[in-house]
């Protein structure tokens, strides 16, 4: 390789004698930043001779590698700052640490320069990079920990080494930096006040809204007791409590018999899934659930996760109706939408808080109270109340959606304000401290009125606009055009209007023939 591609090698070594300009100036052009984001006198230095030429820097990473390799021998668990792993690293193997800063792109370059076939062949490789590049290039916000087992029920040796970031400013100030103006929106920002706390910023203006709702089309309830009256929790003191898992059971399996089509069920991980699953079936439960839906199962692989994901759906548009249990931090919690039929009800089994004998964490929340003020119960119940706004919001896709959304918990009532403003207003008071035959009679009164005839039309004047405002507002766009046109600031026109900026603002959505927005209303 080096003799036939020596040419495109010294072109490329010229090159970084200049420095890594170019990667500046194409990095303001790209509308994503790469990662990991180097800071600026970093971009403004040339690489470090010792890894200029293309065998020079591989033979450099070689040496980096067989260090990790003699470091992930061990029989304990080790933690330590970067500054403290660089100091370790110099005295072994005399490596500094500017050197690494450059690794990332110096791999970067070299790949391009010598036009790899199948990259993923070298993805492990630029992981390593990656690695050298943040633990060289950030002194404080991260920290590492070296654990000698994958799991704590593992008995074969497999080191694993963390690069934790405790801090999330690093990943946002890049962004704050580049961009002047900044609009972080979300519909599980509650309390607004802990965002700008973990991410190092001050935010100009924190709102807060509601849903605007022709119907209450969707129905949240706080389930803190079972048919049999005591008090149901997913607490480390009575998850594993038979009659705590058995009202669990009779409540998925009341839903199962009144709600139609489809029903995400979340638990607080994939661990107490499979324990409550398994109890579950000794008790008879999951019998009786199969009479009335399909039992689908999320898992860590992806592969099998996408399969019962498919198999849910299919189930649920031809009519057999599927129950899908899944983890409140998975892959369907995050990203996965179950609108209209997909998802008629979720019910989340327990307060999805992080293990909180992690390592990771505990040095996060360790780095959090020392810097930012942030207490860990507060971080906690924030993170775990954030997650469980995820799960609710997976049934609610659209103003003609409905569904059902139970918090089924006792811890729930007591952190009920931490729900997000568009979710915590539309729980009334005799939806809070509900039992099991309660909620199940509440849920019926809900959807018979949820199966009454509603008409589009209906949503005029309240969710959407009707044909008069409609017409207004698009002569208003037209008038302010005009303004602009002719050399006049049409910011009269916009204070006039007052509190129907937002509502302006939408305008532009629509084209300026009245007669065609007129026909797609109508639509």
């Amino acid at each position: 390789m080096k003799s036939s591609d020596a040419e495109k090698l010294q072109s490329e070594y010229t090159k970084l004698v200049e420095g890594l300009k170019a990667t500046e100036e194409a990095r303001d052009e790209d509308l994503i930043m790469s990662n990991p984001v180097l800071p600026q006198d970093l971009l403004s230095e040339a690489v470090p001779g010792n890894i200029r030429r293309a065998e020079h820097f591989i033979a450099f990473l070689q040496r980096f590698i067989q260090y990790l390799m003699t470091r992930m021998k061990v029989t304990h668990t080790i933690s330590e700052t970067t500054p403290s792993f660089l100091q370790h690293l110099r005295e072994l193997v005399f490596i500094e640490a500017k050197p690494l800063r450059f690794c990332s792109e110096r791999l970067t370059s070299l790949v391009r320069t010598l036009e790899l076939m199948n990259i993923e062949d070298y993805q492990p490789l630029q992981e390593v990079a990656m690695f050298a590049t943040l633990v060289s290039t950030y002194d404080r916000g991260f920290l590492l920990i070296l654990e000698p087992f994958e799991s704590e029920a593992a008995t074969v040796p497999n080191p694993v080494l963390h690069l934790a970031c405790l801090d999330a400013a690093i990943a946002f100030r890049p962004v704050v930096e580049r961009f002047s103006s900044i609009v972080v929106t979300s519909g599980t920002l509650t309390p607004l006040d802990m965002f700008p706390k973990m991410l190092n910023f001050t935010p100009v203006l924190q709102e807060s809204y509601t849903m605007t709702l022709a119907r209450r089309s969707f129905l949240p309830m706080i389930v803190t007791r079972g048919s049999d009256q005591s008090q149901i929790s997913s607490s480390f003191q009575t998850r594993n409590d038979p009659s705590n898992l058995r009202n669990f059971g009779s409540l998925l399996l009341d839903f199962a018999k009144i709600v139609p089509d489809g029903i995400v069920v979340f638990f607080p991980s994939y661990l107490y899934m499979e324990s409550t699953l398994h109890v579950w079936s000794g008790m008879g439960i999951l019998d009786m659930i199969w009479n009335y839906k399909l039992i689908l199962v999320e898992t860590p692989d992806a592969q099998e996760s996408s399969l019962a994901l498919e198999t849910y759906r299919t189930a649920c548009c031809n009519g057999r109706g599927a129950i899908l249990m899944s983890v409140a931090r998975g892959k369907v919690a995050e990203g996965v939408d179950f609108d209209h039929q997909y998802g008629r009800a979720v019910i989340c089994i327990g307060v999805p808080f992080q293990y909180t004998e992690s390592r990771i964490l505990r040095a996060r929340l360790e780095f959090l109270r020392e810097n930012y003020g942030i207490r860990e119960n507060d971080f906690l119940s924030f993170d775990a109340m954030r997650h469980a706004s995820q799960c609710l919001g997976r049934v609610i896709r659209g103003k003609d959606d409905y569904g059902i959304m139970v918090l089924a918990d006792k811890r729930f009532a007591r952190k009920r304000s931490q729900l997000p403003k568009w979710i915590s207003q539309n729980i009334l008071e005799s939806e809070v401290n509900l039992s099991t035959d309660m909620a199940v009679a509440t849920a019926k009164n809900f959807l018979r009125t949820m199966a009454q005839p509603f008409r589009a039309k209906d949503h005029e004047g309240i969710s959407s606009w009707t044909p008069a405002q409609l017409e207004e507002q698009i002569v208003k766009r037209k008038m302010e055009e005009e303004r602009v046109e002719r050399g006049e600031e049409p910011v009269a026109a916009r204070q006039r209007d007052g509190g129907n900026r937002a509502v302006g603002a939408q305008a532009d959505e629509f084209d300026d023939d009245i007669d065609d927005e007129m026909m797609m209303l109508d639509a």
